[in-house]
């Protein structure tokens, strides 16, 4: 169990991450839609996207 918190956690640490879940709570997202207001590639969305799955 301590690892699988320590997983959470760690996805939950980044910024860009809580953000773009904060984001995915609200609505159904295509990728494209969420990377609109970041600054970074889609697979930068797209890494931190299976980071949070």
């Amino acid at each position: 169990m301590a690892h699988t918190l320590d997983t959470v956690f760690a996805a939950l640490a980044d910024p860009t991450r809580r953000q773009i879940l904060s984001m995915l709570l609200e609505d159904d997202m295509a990728v494209t839609d969420v990377a609109e207001p970041f600054d970074m590639s889609l697979a930068a969305i797209s890494k931190h996207l299976m980071i949070l799955a």
